[in-house]
């Protein structure tokens, strides 16, 4: 009986560590996933505020070299080289007039 007993106990046991191990694997991959979702996040702050830069850095050149803001978006993009992924990001472009800054807002556009 005791070895029966013993025998129960050793399967109980390696029962225990086949769960235990499943679930340290099944939290590693969930950290796993949550690290990556973070870094995309980030990532996507990032893009969008080089992007923001850029557009700022070409109304400020047009207005240093050429004395007014630009009219349009289309205006940075052809005299300026201004370019972006429009599929991501929608720019909306507001003159205020030829010597007050224009109002930029950028927009990450939803994944489909």
């Amino acid at each position: 009986m005791s070895t029966q007993l013993l025998h129960t106990k050793k399967n109980k046991q390696k029962k225990l560590l086949h769960w235990l191990s499943l679930l340290v694997c099944v939290g590693c991959i969930g950290l796993f996933i949550f690290s990556i979702s973070r870094i995309e996040a980030q990532n996507d702050i990032q893009q969008q505020e080089h992007l923001q830069e850029a557009v700022s850095r070409s109304i400020v050149t047009c207005y240093t070299l050429e004395g007014f803001y630009p009219e349009s978006l289309a205006y940075l993009e052809e005299h300026y080289g201004l370019t972006y992924d429009k599929d991501t990001y929608y720019i909306d472009y507001q003159p205020i007039g030829s010597n007050l800054m224009p109002d930029v807002t950028i927009i990450k556009r939803k994944e489909a």
